[in-house]
């Protein structure tokens, strides 16, 4: 039996317009329409994934050129903005007011713990977004430095995000008894 909702990624393209940001973070430099992307995804005319999980996705391709690429530090700046965008957002989405955990959290107290962890990672996760962006805008730093920094960023979002998933699981998949 599968009870609550089941998350499916958006694979709807977002507006990218320009916007202030909180945090220190940058304001996104992308041009409100759509450009081509140098690094496509899959086949020509398939969706790309949308919101944080596509942005993360640009940044490491982006990470992952090689560093005599001319303009490498500055397409991997160019794609750390919309991560570090997106993850404020979804920093306020979960821990908001009215946020995802509040709600977890009043229906499944029991993942207190789960939720306090993915909380401290935000403060973390944050921090190494601006750790990255620093040592990308200073071009004397070494391309390698600049590559383990995202590197370790970008195994930070992929842990963050399953641990997510997982809590989300625990919270809504669980079966709780009753039936056999």
């Amino acid at each position: 039996m599968v009870a609550g909702p089941v998350q499916q990624p958006s694979l709807v393209t977002r507006p990218s317009a320009a916007r202030p940001h909180p945090a220190g973070l940058p304001a996104d430099p992308r041009p409100s329409t759509l450009s081509a992307d140098p690094h496509p995804i899959g086949l020509p005319g398939e969706p790309r994934p949308a919101g944080l999980a596509g942005d993360v996705h640009a940044l490491g391709r982006a990470v992952a050129v090689a560093t005599t690429e001319p303009r490498w530090r500055e397409e991997v700046l160019l794609r750390l903005r919309p991560v570090g965008q997106g993850f404020v957002e979804h920093i306020r989405v979960t821990e908001g007011p009215t946020g995802l955990y509040r709600e977890l959290l009043t229906q499944s107290p029991r993942l207190d713990h789960g939720v306090r962890l993915l909380t401290r990672e935000h403060a973390a996760i944050i921090a190494a977004i601006l750790a990255v962006q620093r040592v990308a805008e200073q071009p004397e730093v070494n391309p390698d430095e600049l590559r383990h920094r995202a590197g370790t960023l970008l195994r930070r979002l992929a842990r963050h995000r399953r641990r997510g998933a997982d809590l989300l699981w625990e919270a809504y998949q669980t079966d709780l008894g009753g039936e056999t």
